[in-house]
């Protein structure tokens, strides 16, 4: 039953994106943007790397660029439901800077809400549908704390975010100062969001650290990137490492959101294990994904193919013309 419950999907689509619009969110969204047979229905924004109104404007820049002008873009509140943690400002920064390059989007961000619209959207679902969640978890809680039966038209959720037997990543690059060394930043930005959603009873994917660990880019996958990778959307993800280019040369820099959505096209990628997690609330192991005793709730990915992610991903990427 459990292993039905918690299934791979066979399909992908139609699926709905929630992001806090940083780096590796762009390079994940651009990956599922170079494969036309992806159906994404919509884009929400929510708090984190990115402020929201920044974020949910440079997603439409991204949107357009591709040619995909219908998929709506929606912004999320702009804290989190009770912490009040938050990015590193210059990290901020960058985020609501990182695509200037880009043309301005067509059309301005859709007027409601993103928690009104992933409400109203689920409850109207004709079929259950996938979540990508690239953020911290505050619209899709959001959400479900105002009609709980929307879970049920939920297929999955294909979640970054946790880190379960590796240790968090706050204090990576020495830029955040904390005594939490447990927490991954997704869930540690909100983690009441986090305890809503892992208790909602929703099928959960959960790509941790544990997986993204795995999957590190290097100064040789990115001039390799740079030299093959000449498709229109491939120069843009380019553009994008290239701003990361110090985490990349000292060997910080993984793909974190980016093995999420390879994760939908290729489940095969990542090796998972059904677990029961549950999320600490209390500093200093705030934001804990920590696995405990109990009916599984989560599907951990616990491993990852880092070859056959990277092979994916610069593949998806080489021009076709």
């Amino acid at each position: 039953m459990l292993a039905a419950a918690f299934a791979a999907p066979a399909q992908v689509g139609p699926i709905l994106i929630d992001t806090d619009a940083g780096s590796d969110d762009f390079m994940a969204v651009a990956l599922l943007l170079a494969h036309p047979d992806v159906q994404i229905d919509a884009i929400t924004v929510v708090n984190g790397l990115a402020h929201v109104d920044a974020g949910a404007r440079n997603m439409g820049r991204l949107l357009d660029f591709a040619g995909r002008t219908r998929i709506p873009v929606f912004a999320g509140r702009n804290s989190p439901l009770q912490s009040s943690a938050e990015f590193p400002a210059e990290w901020r920064k960058t985020s609501d800077h990182l695509v200037d390059a880009l043309p301005p989007a067509s059309r301005p961000p859709e007027a409601r809400r993103a928690a009104d619209y992933l409400v109203e959207r689920l409850r109207n679902a004709p079929a259950p549908v996938q979540i990508l969640a690239l953020g911290p978890l505050t619209n899709i809680a959001e959400a479900l704390e105002r009609d709980r039966s929307v879970a049920r038209r939920i297929r999955e959720i294909v979640l970054m975010g946790g880190a379960v037997h590796v240790p968090g990543n706050l204090q990576d690059g020495g830029v955040f100062h904390t005594k939490n060394s447990t927490a991954e930043w997704n869930i540690f930005i909100d983690p009441l969001a986090a305890d809503i959603v892992f208790r909602s009873g929703v099928p959960i994917r959960l790509i941790a650290l544990d997986a993204t660990n795995k999957v590190k880019i290097g100064p040789e996958f990115l001039r390799e990137f740079k030299t093959k990778a000449l498709s229109p959307l491939g120069r843009v993800v380019a553009g994008v490492l290239e701003r990361d280019r110090e985490s990349i040369d000292t060997g910080i820099f993984y793909a974190w959101d980016p093995l999420a959505a390879a994760a939908l096209l290729r489940p095969s990628i990542v090796k998972t294990a059904a677990m029961h997690i549950e999320i600490r609330q209390d500093a200093p192991q705030e934001g804990r994904t920590m696995a405990s005793p109990g009916e599984p709730n989560v599907n951990v990915a616990v491993d990852a193919d880092g070859a056959a992610f990277r092979a994916l991903f610069l593949e998806s990427f080489i021009s076709k013309h």
